[in-house]
Formats: C-alpha cells, structure tokens, sequence
C-alpha cells in the first residue's frame, strides 16, 4: 500500500506541478485552458495560502490551490477552488484527501465559501466535491466553446464554511 501525504506546495513542485496541469488540460473535461502558464502568471493569480500537493510515495501526484473570486473587502472570505491529479494516480482516492485537506486549510485561513466550476462531461470532478460537502448551486449553459467549437455548459459547486466564522476570520 503505497504512502499518501498532504503538504504545502512550494515553488520548486512547479514541474511537476506544471505537468499534471498538461494532463488535465488534454483531458479536455478539466478546464478551459489551452495551456499552461509561466509559474510567475500562476503565483501571481492563485492566492498565497493553501497551496497543496498530495505525494503518492513521495511523488507529486496532484495538486490544490485558490482563486480569489472578487478583489472586493466583503467577498475576502470567497475563493475558487482548482484541483488536479495526475493522469497515473486518477482513481485511487488521493482528489479526496486533497480536497478534504484544502477545505480544512480554507477554513483555517478565514475564507467561508469555496467554489468550483466543472466542466459538464467531469462526472468524477462533480462526485468528488458532492463526497468533500460542496453542492450544486447552478448549472451554466451554454457558457463556453471547448477548443472545438462545441458549447458547453458548467455546473457551480459551492461548499459553506462547518463552523459559523471560520477560524482565520477577523472582523474590523
């Protein structure tokens, strides 16, 4: 049985971080990117606090970060949630333990709802945030062409802080 670990991603994970981006953007079901940026570009647009990796045996096998959804004082505690695992490690339970733990580092870190846009043919990216307590709040549809022109449409998850303030806020 192989050893999982969560921990904090550190810039030197980008390569590998970097390549299972690759992977689900092949997928064509993960994002709709067509590339992956430079690690300036996504350092600058992913906030600093709960950046995770999870380590299958030690390797990067998938990573976790987020967005913030709005510059704005009253939406600081709402971020968007990006999740990917490596194409080899799919299926072996590790999105859970990365998911549980960045919604767990969230809280801690003040923010009190989580979001996730997936894409509609991502079936085990839905399941996976309904077993981690986010829900469906919104189906968008027709909101974008993939890279071949096709529309589709994506489901809006959200997930609510379990405490009534989560641990990390503070007010004014």
């Amino acid at each position: 049985m192989s050893e999982i670990t969560v921990r904090p991603m550190m810039p030197e994970d980008w390569t590998a971080v970097s390549k299972i981006y690759l992977e689900g953007i092949a997928t064509e079901h993960a994002t709709f990117q067509t590339n992956c940026p430079p690690y300036t570009a996504w350092d600058a647009s992913h906030t600093r606090e709960c950046r995770l990796v999870v380590l299958d045996d030690g390797v990067v096998a998938g990573w976790a970060a987020l967005h913030r959804v709005d510059p704005r004082w009253c939406y600081r505690g709402v971020a968007e949630v990006s999740i990917y695992v490596g194409e080899k490690f799919r299926g072996k339970g590790l999105g859970y333990h990365l998911l549980t733990a960045l919604c767990r580092e969230a809280e801690q870190a003040g923010y009190w709802t989580l979001q996730s846009t997936v894409l509609q043919d991502n079936a085990p990216s839905r399941g996976l945030h309904l077993k981690c307590g986010f829900r469906v709040v919104g189906r968008r549809e027709r909101i974008a062409r993939d890279c071949h022109g096709r529309w589709l449409d994506t489901y809006l998850m959200e997930r609510r802080c379990t405490a009534d303030e989560p641990t990390g806020y503070k007010k004014l």
